[in-house]
């Protein structure tokens, strides 16, 4: 078991843990999307495991971490001017609001 002055430590700042802070959600969310674009475009096949996706073939279910992170680089290209003001947005908050 966890002892209760352990967990009473950590979730003592409940500015620490993303989830509690909208701003903060945002940030990782963002900071995440970014890393998997840029990922995505210096190794193109690195979320897709090699595989090249032919016209008329069945679609490859992309499941768990790499489908995940294979998502957010599809949402970093495709919505790439919204993440880039995003990201604008995160970076005046955080240096001027917060």
């Amino acid at each position: 078991r966890i002892p209760h002055l352990f967990i009473d430590q950590v979730f003592k700042d409940r500015n620490m843990v993303a989830i509690f802070s909208f701003s903060s959600l945002m940030t990782v969310l963002t900071l995440i999307i970014c890393t998997c674009a840029h990922l995505k475009e210096l190794r193109p096949t690195i979320f897709d495991g090699g595989l090249v996706q032919e016209p008329g073939a069945p679609l490859v279910k992309r499941t768990g971490l790499v489908g995940f992170c294979w998502k957010m680089s599809r949402i970093g290209e495709r919505l790439s001017p919204f993440v880039s003001a995003s990201c604008v947005f995160i970076a005046v908050h955080v240096l001027f609001i917060k």
